[in-house]
Order: structure tokens, then C-alpha cells, then sequence
């Protein structure tokens, strides 16, 4: 369980809120409310005919995504309670809502879960959030919970964007793949964890990028680069970020930084979840 403090607010936050480039509270509405892009969410399909194409429409299914009023770890959350046909997700676009830069950039994203990927899921994976243009294995950060069994593991990617005529890295332990695993978490329903992603130099074309995941404050694992540099090469246009992919459970106060935080700002945030409410109000 989680233990949030209520005392004064520390110096430290204000530094916290001019760095946050999109946050979405999910206290009253299936809706961001804070970005320098669209604030609603947009649904992607696998199109019924055309192989690899893609369906794109406005809004959201709300028989499988609803307010559950009171439930999050601050105020109102997310609730994803079934899985869209044609491996279909719903995103926010990317453009002025991620800190993307061509020659080098780096941030962090926040944000809590209640959910037992043991119990819960209907698919073999989901990924809570994932940020990409091609997919997770081509220009994709994210985390997701895969098919081990009989428990199933959390799992970082920052995955590069493949050259054209190029093979994505295969997710391997035994070779190197831009992963972080981390085996069995032991998530349960009721319990609320504060998941944060941290990236730092993506795009450079140097070899000096890093990726790293914290859960609950607690550093589980960094990638970083080897034989070549991870970029995300994107095209904002079309780059998205996804929610609740495949998801079944509770997911609140998802907040994008256009910088690495670091460990003392993420324990701020994970200490007081609900930090950054002031920019409902902006």
C-alpha cells in the first residue's frame, strides 16, 4: 500500500509543474487536462481488410473506459474494464504533449496503477502506457506486463526506430534488447504503485542514452545504449501516446516532464499524488 503525505508543500514543486508538458488527473472526465496538444482521446484500429493499416477515429469506447469517481490515488481514475476489438487502443497525440526533439531530448513519465496482472487480464500482454509513432518495437518507450506464467513479469522497453529495410531488436534476455525486466511484481487489486519512466539523451545520434524505471520510488533497472544509439525518430503528426493498451484495472494521474526528474523529485510525486492538481486550474 501507499503512503502519502499531507503537509506542507515543498520549494521543490513549482519546478515540478513548469515542467510538465501534459497531465491528465482522470478525477472528472476520460480527458487530459493539461497539455500544449489535443486533450482528448482518439481510438486506433487494425483496419478489417487492409493488412498493417490502421483505422483512426475521434473519442473513445465508453462501454470498456469510465470516471470511477473516488477510486484513484487522487480524487477520480481511469477505469479500463474490457479490451477493444481489433486490437484497437485509444492515445492522446504526442504533438505539443511530449517534449520530442530531433538531436536530442529527454523526460519522464509518472503515473499510478491498481491492478493485478495475474487475475486481471483478458489478453496475453498489456501495456499500461506506450509512447511510439510505428509500434513498441520500432521508435517505442513503454512498460508492459507480458505472458509469463503462472505469473507475469513488468517489462521497460525503449526500443530505437528501425532503418528502413531494417529488423526491430527481437525482446530477448539472453541477447541484448533495450529492456528492463523485472520478474513477478506482485501487484494486487486495491494497491495503488507509482510506475516512472526517466529517459535521458534519445536522438543525440551519440551513443549516451538511458532509460530507467523506478517503481514505488525504488530504482528496478536502466537501459542503455551498446552498439548503437536509441532513437525515437518521430513523426509527431502520427505519434501517439497510449493508455490502458490491453489493460484491465484502475490508472491515474499520468503526467509527461520535459526533462529527466530525478530521485528526490520522483519521490515528491510519488509521495503526493496529487501534486500537480493545481493545473486543472490553469
Amino acid at each position: 500500500m501507499v503512503s502519502c503525505s499531507s503537509g506542507p508543500v515543498p520549494s521543490s514543486a513549482p519546478d515540478l509543474l513548469k515542467s510538465v508538458t501534459f497531465y491528465a488527473s482522470f478525477d472528472d472526465a476520460v480527458r487530459a487536462d493539461f497539455g500544449g496538444g489535443e486533450l482528448t482521446l482518439s481510438t486506433r484500429s487494425n483496419h478489417k481488410t487492409e493488412k498493417g493499416a490502421f483505422v483512426f477515429e475521434k473519442g473513445y469506447p465508453a462501454s470498456a473506459f469510465r470516471i470511477a469517481p473516488g477510486k484513484g490515488i487522487s480524487g477520480g481514475a481511469l477505469e479500463a474494464v474490457d479490451v477493444l476489438p481489433d486490437n484497437g487502443r485509444i492515445f492522446f497525440p504526442a504533438k505539443g504533449n511530449i517534449a520530442f526533439k530531433k538531436g536530442g531530448w529527454g523526460g519522464t513519465l509518472s503515473m499510478w496503477i491498481n491492478h493485478d496482472p495475474d487475475t486481471q487480464l483478458k489478453t496475453g500482454f498489456c501495456d499500461p502506457v506506450q509512447i511510439t509513432q510505428k509500434g513498441a518495437g520500432n521508435g517505442g518507450l513503454w512498460f508492459d506486463f507480458n505472458n509469463a506464467k503462472p505469473n507475469r513479469n513488468l517489462r521497460m522497453g525503449a526500443f530505437p526506430a528501425v532503418a528502413e529495410g531494417g529488423q526491430p531488436i527481437k525482446e530477448s534476455r539472453e541477447a541484448f534488447s533495450p529492456m528492463v525486466w523485472v520478474d513477478q511484481p506482485g501487484f494486487k487489486v486495491g494497491d495503488w504503485h507509482h510506475i516512472a519512466m526517466v529517459w535521458r539523451n534519445l536522438d543525440t545520434g551519440r551513443k549516451d542514452a538511458s532509460a530507467s524505471l523506478y517503481i514505488d520510488g525504488r530504482l528496478r533497472g536502466e537501459v542503455r545504449d551498446k552498439d548503437y544509439p536509441i532513437s525515437m525518430d518521430w513523426d509527431l503528426e502520427r505519434a501517439g501516446l497510449y493508455v490502458a493498451v490491453s489493460y484491465i484495472g484502475l490508472l491515474d494521474e499520468l503526467a509527461l516532464f520535459d526533462r529527466p526528474l530525478d530521485v528526490g523529485e520522483l519521490d515528491l510525486l510519488r509521495s503526493r499524488p496529487g501534486l500537480l492538481a493545481p493545473l486543472k486550474r490553469r
